[in-house]
């Protein structure tokens, strides 16, 4: 997984306001597929994260449960998802609360990262 991510890394400036490519993030479905992404960064903080372009990239191909995700730095070291990516990740299925998150520290499911979750009994 961390290999898939690690070959997306390419910084690179797309304008004066954007650049992309300092962070990039795989996801493997509960199909098995891999889908990739990069994150945008632009000067009006309309630019998205890498996760979002591989969750977008996944859900176009008729996708949304997530097995494993991971996210690395520019570097190719894994890092943690933010808190709207984790979000964002466990609203496109309740399945996806257990989908494994690769860090630098290990693995562990995305709910261990949303603790005292809003979503908790309102489905």
């Amino acid at each position: 997984m961390i290999t898939f991510a690690q070959a997306k890394i390419a910084p690179r400036k797309l304008s004066p306001w954007a650049e992309s490519g300092g962070v990039a993030a795989a996801i493997l479905t509960r199909e098995g597929n891999v889908f990739t992404g990069v994150c945008i960064d632009t000067s009006c903080s309309m630019g998205f994260c890498a996760e979002h372009a591989a969750a977008a990239a996944m859900i176009t191909a008729g996708e949304h449960h997530i097995a494993k995700v991971v996210a690395v730095d520019w570097q190719g070291h894994p890092i943690s998802p933010c808190g709207r990516c984790r979000e964002f990740l466990s609203q496109l299925s309740e399945d996806n609360l257990s989908a494994q998150v690769l860090t630098k520290a290990g693995s562990l499911p995305l709910a261990q990262l949303l603790p005292l979750d809003w979503k908790d009994g309102l489905v």
